[in-house]
């Protein structure tokens, strides 16, 4: 199946933003659910290409070794495939979240706010600093969320593993 998901995801990706959110409109209303909606479908292309590719690109030779060793299908994509290939997963997950955030300013011409109501507005009254006030904001938050999840994905399986039980007791703290 993988290569009609694939086909599927990425004529999803084709749809210009617009339209796509037009397309919604008469389904989910004007307002937020409609650009939710948009920017999950927009998500899915990246995440879901990288993740067939990581997972695909797992040397055979690593899933036999695994197999051999009496692990049934599911075990061999929980155990071994998915953590070989989550690089490559993540990778996907932060081209989605930098397109997203692009996307998200276009959510303003259909009433779900963020940053493109100063983007529109300030082309409309053809103000230059208004424009740049939901602009930089955008690209800012683009380039954080990139940062953030690039520390994420250089993250060691190990340590997290060690460190997953003090972070809600830190929380707790």
């Amino acid at each position: 199946l993988s290569g009609m998901v694939l086909v599927a995801v990425g004529v999803l990706q084709t749809i210009p933003s617009i339209a796509l959110l037009g397309f919604l409109i008469p389904f989910l209303g004007i307002g937020p659910k409609p650009a939710i909606a948009a920017l999950f479908l927009y998500a899915l292309l990246p995440i879901v290409r990288n993740t067939f590719t990581g997972i695909t690109g797992v040397e055979a030779t690593v899933s036999d070794a695994a197999k051999a060793m009496g692990m049934t299908g599911r075990q061999i994509l929980i155990k071994v495939e998915l953590p070989l290939s989550l690089p490559v997963i993540l990778a996907g997950i932060r081209t989605a979240t930098v397109i997203n955030v692009g996307v998200a300013t276009l959510a303003a011409y259909i009433a779900a706010g963020g940053l493109g109501e100063f983007i529109f507005g300030g082309i409309a009254l053809n103000n230059t600093n208004m424009i740049l006030a939901g602009a930089i904001p955008a690209a800012l938050l683009a380039i954080l969320l990139d940062f953030i999840l690039s520390r994420v994905q250089h993250i060691r399986l190990n340590s997290l593993r060690k460190s997953f039980w003090s972070i809600p007791a830190s929380l707790v703290l």
